[in-house]
């Protein structure tokens, strides 16, 4: 065999392995794994690293941003503040940021045509936020959502664990002797709502201490409110959703900008109280009363609301010139609302006779209808409002360019003339 064959022979496995070498260290390597921040700090993510961090995380809470966004901009802070505490949740959340103006793949692939965009990724599943962007109450919409829909609870020391970390955000149910079956709908149905859990073994104080003397029984609890209800059945047809979606609210509801959005998902009238100021002592001895009227009539919303705290809201209801507080009205939620001749106006004395004539009035129909003359600012949304800034800011740019036009044609005609 000739000299260069031999040679070349020797060659080839070391070729074949200097090729195969450079393979690995240019090309060939698996991409780098995403590392979790120890300290809990917002992660910027990239078109080069999103999907390693959606593959590696559970659950990831994207901000799509834009750098000229004043919403993102006051966003930031409230996102960094929150970050440190979801990543020390049991169930961990990384929060991430991604410029969807610089990267507009990401941009397009999750539908992004907003700033600022909030998803959360469960195990790579994106689901737009719409919650609150305060740091604390981003913590707690946040942890709800990354809950089982129904936990189920196993001793005494469970059941005061899941109360404690439940916190006083949302409503909570707990299904003492309650099979998990007969709520997992519910759980699902109205998972960014409240808490809802089973309880398999529990002690008899911790019935004395919820209230309760049999089973099965759905115990509600609003501790935001300290309000506390028992619900023993029939756990079959309507009435046990019935049950929940009252319990999402408190008895009686102070009217505010967070409980107005609250009450749109429910399709009871409100039953309210008009009060120059709900905060002192004679209000408050009413709002009593209306929660006792509340228990009794479950079929209607009972609220209230102050002059002092929130005058444009109340400024439909009550004319500060010739009506007198306080006053009930029974509104739609939307521009109508019913006085009952009379009645309206609470006297000193009795208002627990005066709230049960009202009532029964009320529902026999003796009442007078009435329709705001111009709807409630804050109840117009905020989108429609940005669409009638619009129309208006389009129309004044039509009828410059029309005028400019007028002024443009006219020389035109003169001088052909």
């Amino acid at each position: 065999m000739p000299p260069m064959a031999v040679d070349k022979q020797r060659l080839l496995p070391l070729f074949v392995l200097a090729l195969v070498t450079a393979c690995l260290v240019s090309g060939g390597e698996e991409p780098a794994r995403f590392q979790i921040p120890r300290d809990g700090s917002v992660v910027e993510l990239d078109e080069g690293n999103f999907e390693a961090a959606v593959a590696a995380v559970d659950f990831l809470f994207v901000d799509f941003h834009a750098p000229w966004c004043g919403h993102c901009k006051r966003l930031s802070p409230q996102l960094d503040e929150a970050a440190p505490v979801l990543s020390g949740l049991s169930t961990p959340i990384v929060v991430a940021k991604v410029n969807a103006e610089k990267y507009k793949k990401l941009r397009s692939k999750y539908g992004v045509d907003g700033f600022p965009t909030l998803m959360l990724f469960d195990h790579g599943v994106p689901t737009e936020y719409t919650g609150s962007r305060k740091a604390g109450q981003l913590v707690e919409s946040l942890r709800k959502l990354v809950a089982p829909d129904v936990s189920v609870l196993k001793s005494d020391a469970a059941i005061k664990s899941f109360v404690q970390e439940a916190g006083v955000g949302f409503p909570l149910f707990i299904g003492f002797g309650v099979d998990e079956s007969s709520i997992a709908e519910y759980g699902a149905r109205y998972k960014k709502k409240a808490w809802f859990s089973t309880a398999k073994d529990f002690s008899e104080d911790l019935m004395a201490v919820y209230d309760f003397d049999k089973i099965p029984a759905l115990v509600s609890l609003n501790p935001k409110y300290n309000e506390q209800s028992v619900f023993y059945g029939p756990f079959e047809g309507t009435f046990l959703e019935d049950f929940i979606r009252q319990s999402l609210l408190p008895m009686t509801v102070p009217i505010n900008a967070e409980t107005v959005k609250m009450l749109k998902d429910d399709d009871r009238k409100v039953v309210l109280a008009v009060l120059q100021d709900d905060s002192d002592e004679t209000s408050m001895r009413l709002i009593k009363i209306l929660r006792s009227a509340a228990n009794a009539n479950h079929d209607l919303v009972f609220g209230y609301v102050g002059v002092n705290q929130w005058e444009e809201f109340t400024e439909p209801f009550h004319d500060s010139k010739s009506s007198q507080l306080p006053k009930l009205v029974v509104w739609d939620k939307d521009e109508k609302y019913e006085v009952v001749e009379g009645l309206e106006k609470l006297e000193e004395g009795d208002h627990g006779s005066q709230i049960s004539r009202f009532l029964e009035a009320y529902r026999a129909g003796r009442t007078i209808k009435k329709t705001f003359g111009r709807r409630f600012p804050t109840l117009l949304g905020v989108n429609a409002l940005y669409i009638l800034l619009l129309l208006v800011a389009v129309l004044v740019v039509l009828m410059f360019f029309s005028g400019q036009g007028e002024e443009d044609r006219q020389p035109t005609r003169a001088h052909q003339e």
